[in-house]
């Protein structure tokens, strides 16, 4: 398993140029906008970035994460743990003409310095490759919604309230009183 703390910068040049494959681990709490979207500080996420170049010269970053992290379910809004893995190319680019020149197969990682944020790629990939919804299994949910039904109050006990229409319904022309 691993525990090695993912390192924060990188020379991108200097580690494409090598062949630099980087590991670490970071946990929710070390991401802001991404810890955001999950329902407890609780998981583990791991990262691997590898540094190459293509045959145009290209500065390519591999980037595969895998986390475990608690959501919250959309159904019935309880807390569960999900297992998250993503896996894209990037193309380091300067500009943003540099990146609308990239092949379609690529997206691009636009930086104003060699040095690359790697926390920051990090988490960007976990916040694309986060589901717009999470949910439990039906099942699971089922249960819970269940017990949800059985405490509120049925449709039948509800007051009946007058409709505020009516008043205008009598001022209409040709109605008589």
């Amino acid at each position: 398993m691993l525990t090695e703390p993912l390192p924060t910068t990188l020379d991108v040049r200097k580690a494409a140029a090598r062949g630099v494959s980087i590991s670490g681990a970071l946990k929710p709490l070390d991401l802001q906008r991404f810890r955001a979207m999950l329902a407890a500080d609780d998981g583990v996420i791991r990262a691997r970035l590898t540094f190459s170049r293509d045959e145009e010269g290209r500065y390519l970053v591999t980037v595969e994460t895998e986390a475990t992290v608690s959501v919250t379910c959309q159904r019935c809004l309880e807390a569960f743990e999900t297992r998250l893995q993503t896996a894209n190319t990037l193309a380091v680019v300067w500009s943003d003409e540099q990146a609308r020149h990239l092949p379609k197969h690529l997206d691009p990682l636009i930086l104003a310095t060699e040095d690359c944020e790697l926390w920051q790629v990090v988490e960007d990939e976990l916040i694309l490759g986060l589901p717009s919804f999470n949910y439990h299994e039906q099942s699971d949910c089922n249960e819970l919604l269940v017990g949800l039904a059985a405490s509120e109050p049925e449709q039948e006990q509800r007051e009946e309230k007058p409709n505020p229409f009516d008043v205008l319904a009598q001022l209409k022309p040709g109605k008589k009183h």
